[in-house]
């Protein structure tokens, strides 16, 4: 049990924080176990409350892939991923739109308007907030690089900031779907962490936080002393083409590069099987997960 001191320590170690981040926009990709598990959802969503009570201005990209696997489960479908991606068929991206945007980002809406923030749910069609083309999945083999058409999988094109910044300026929280729009008004499924990236980069984001269901990066999964806490974008891009970065984990480090890329402060890759982990790595001196900086 805390004493009154202790819980006062705790407060005073988070001041600085709080003081340097106040006003200022943090993108979070909400995704993996901290979407299913209700004891780790409610524990998010008091985060990003109390993020946004102490002056923050929060921006939550969500995912969806296991209620999205679900329901092509449910329909007779199975799922094939190449390097991360899912493949993505005109039936799939169908049944994806309508889970992302129609129960996921709703859900979460919910969640946090219950604590008292104003969180507003959108899909990349909403004001063209998400301009997308299809996406070339990228497989590394040695040297050689190979481009892989997956279906209706898309890259962001274009980011709707106007929008984005009109709400925070108006004290919303946007709640973002993945889901961007092509020229010809055809619906694209985006990997979250992708569009996370582009809205980090397009915002000028402090900072850009993913929650994923490991620790971080490691040099070998199976040693644990191989722990990366920190790396910088020349050994990310030698880790993926050496196949130490692989799978899933491709997705979220390219996706600290194409954020730092366009002007995003610092990238972080947390555990958000952590409870609070996002006020774990804001608030305390020692911090969470694997950064990815310049």
């Amino acid at each position: 049990m805390f004493s009154a001191e202790d819980k006062a320590a705790i407060l005073v170690e988070a001041l600085p924080y709080i003081q340097a981040f106040y006003g200022k926009t943090i993108v979070i990709k909400y995704g993996g176990n901290a979407m299913i598990n209700e004891d780790l959802k409610d524990k998010v969503m008091q985060d990003i409350a109390l993020m946004k009570y102490v002056g923050i201005r929060p921006v939550i990209v969500h995912g969806g892939g296991p209620e999205i696997t679900g329901f092509l489960k449910k329909v007779g479908k199975e799922s094939d991923f190449v390097a991360g991606l899912r493949v993505t068929d005109e039936e799939t991206v169908e049944i994806a739109e309508m889970v992302l945007d129609g129960k996921v980002n709703s859900d979460i809406v919910t969640l946090l308007n219950r604590r008292g923030v104003r969180a507003l749910g959108l899909s990349g069609k909403d004001a063209d907030l998400i301009r997308a083309q299809k996406q070339l999945a990228t497989v590394y083999e040695g040297d050689a690089v190979q481009k892989v058409d997956i279906g209706y999988v898309g890259r962001v094109e274009a980011i709707n900031t106007t929008l984005l910044e009109d709400l925070l300026d108006n004290d919303y929280v946007p709640i973002v779907a993945p889901i961007g729009v092509g020229e010809a008004g055809e619906s694209y499924n985006i990997n979250a962490d992708y569009v996370a990236a582009e809205i980090a980069g397009a915002l000028q984001a402090e900072k850009l936080l993913l929650l994923t269901d490991v620790e971080g990066i490691y040099k070998d999964f199976n040693d644990k002393s191989s722990f990366i806490s920190s790396l910088r974008v020349d050994e990310a891009r030698d880790y993926i083409k050496e196949g130490v970065i692989k799978g899933g984990m491709i997705p979220k480090v390219e996706a600290c590069l194409r954020a730092l890329e366009l002007g995003a402060g610092k990238t972080h890759i947390i555990d958000g099987r952590l409870p609070h982990s996002l006020i774990l790595e804001l608030f305390t001196s020692t911090g969470i997960g694997t950064q990815v900086i310049h």
